[in-house]
């Protein structure tokens, strides 16, 4: 049960037939087996699957086949994505009674195509609605740095399976910031990139126009070959971008010539620790940023983000907030009735300063590449704990460790998570933020903190 390495790493290892798919996939297995029942990361274990994939992935390379540049990587994805043959429970009680999914999300379609092997599905908040996965149904997921501890949400589990180095990559869906929580609670790297760039296809929504999915992994590198792989137009999304882009993988052999890059303030130092405004420091030094930033209307885009949150997720689910109230989670439930009451005139004007504040921010990328800020507040506080110390405001945990994702999910920006390397403490990550369909250049900012030793996945 050695630990996992970089899914690139894997990939060429198994291509050379140093390794075999099958005995990945049997390690992956064998270490979810060991360590679930600790963190409970995963809702459900997909042997007989993988195994099948691996074996597949086996057979082409005896034969002198292509096999993709994920050949027998194991991977996990969020429970919110159809699995065929698997209920999709999206972390709900409700759900459970819902037939199994007819067909594979494209995504999962897409890495299958790449040669990664399906091994598991993850835990998450219900409905994707929490910044902690404290499942009241299916239980909390534990930190692998420190089990008594949150690991973020709401795409918790998949943040966990990748930190306790049990697959190199997993999937997960970020609305207002449930993929970079818990990247940052957890220290991997986790990657939100341009809304409709990725497709959401056989995925559970929560609210669609603010929807994204994105992968965790343990480097920049395996990031890039995964947006890659997973990229291209999709006519069962119908926000997904129409044209192929680019690739973003060749970017990361180019030499870093450096970019004009920027610390945030104001909004984004207030309720920051100590040790997140440190490592947003480290970060900023090493790009050569050398001033800051104000960005006078992030907390109103905060608030505009979670008016439409509550609206549109209390629409989808109005049927059974009215049949079923006692079968959701009480946070839940509580949140989406709210939304449910609110005067159709606040989300109308949420959604009108949407496109004021999407106007304001592509003028700040008129003169800027890239924004530094703290990815998370704090780091991850204890399970169970309903309040936290956000620089010395009480503030409820589960509703405000988004606090500085949420404005830039608000009008769809690429952005990422990447975690510096924890000195006795519990790790925190540092979030670049791009122009839209600027993947690429922050990864490549990535691959040089990196390099440079200021970023890094530690092993718990």
């Amino acid at each position: 049960m050695k630990p996992i390495a970089n899914g690139i790493v894997l990939a060429e290892r198994v291509r050379k037939r140093e390794i075999s798919a099958v005995q990945l996939v049997e390690s992956a297995l064998q270490r979810a087996a060991a360590l679930n029942p600790t963190i409970n990361a995963s809702s459900a274990l997909l042997e007989e699957r993988a195994l099948r994939e691996a074996e597949i992935v086996d057979q082409q390379i005896a034969n002198g086949l292509n096999v993709g540049p994920l050949a027998g990587v194991p991977y996990a994805v969020k429970n919110l994505f159809d699995i065929e043959g698997i209920t999709t429970l999206a972390g709900s009680r409700i759900d459970r009674e819902l037939p199994p999914a007819a067909t594979d999300a494209t995504l999962i379609s897409r890495l299958q195509r790449a040669g990664a092997c399906l091994v598991a599905a993850t835990n998450m908040d219900e409905y994707a609605y929490g910044f902690s996965t404290e499942n009241t149904h299916y239980g909390a997921t534990r930190n692998p740095h420190d089990t008594t501890r949150i690991v973020g949400g709401s795409s918790g589990g998949s943040a966990a399976i990748v930190a306790a180095n049990i697959v190199p990559f997993s999937l997960g869906s970020d609305t207002n910031g449930s993929i970079r929580v818990p990247a940052s609670l957890c220290g991997i790297y986790g990657l939100k990139p341009t809304y409709g760039r990725l497709s959401r296809a056989g995925t559970k929504p929560f609210v669609a126009s603010l929807d994204h999915v994105g992968p965790f992994a343990r480097s920049a590198n395996d990031l890039a070959i995964l947006l890659d792989v997973m990229g291209g137009p999709d006519p069962r999304d119908p926000v997904c971008f129409r044209k192929e882009l680019p690739p973003v993988a060749p970017m990361l052999d180019k030499p870093w010539k450096g970019v004009r890059s920027v610390a945030l303030t104001g909004y984004f130092e207030r309720w920051s620790s100590k040790e997140a405004q440190d490592v947003v420091n480290r970060v900023s030094q090493s790009l050569g940023s050398t001033s800051k930033l104000e960005i006078p209307l992030a907390e109103i885009a905060r608030s505009a983000a979670y008016l439409i949150t509550v609206a549109e997720g209390a629409n989808l689910h109005f049927p059974n907030l009215k049949k079923r109230p006692l079968d959701f989670d009480p946070l839940t439930r509580d949140r989406f009735l709210a939304g449910a009451l609110l005067p159709s005139s606040l989300y109308i004007q949420a959604q009108r300063f949407r496109c004021y504040f999407q106007r304001e921010m592509a003028a700040v990328f008129a003169n800027m590449d890239i924004l530094i800020a703290p990815t998370t507040p704090i780091s991850a506080p204890p399970i169970g704990e309903l309040y936290a110390d956000f620089n010395g405001e009480r503030l409820i945990a589960r509703h405000n460790l988004g606090l500085y994702t949420q404005p830039f999910s608000f009008i769809g920006l690429p952005a990422i998570s990447v975690p510096v390397i924890p000195s006795g403490k519990m790790p925190l990550g540092v979030m670049l933020v791009g122009a839209p369909f600027s993947e690429g250049l922050l990864l490549q900012a990535a691959q040089f903190l990196e390099k440079e030793g200021v970023i890094g996945v530690s092993n718990p």
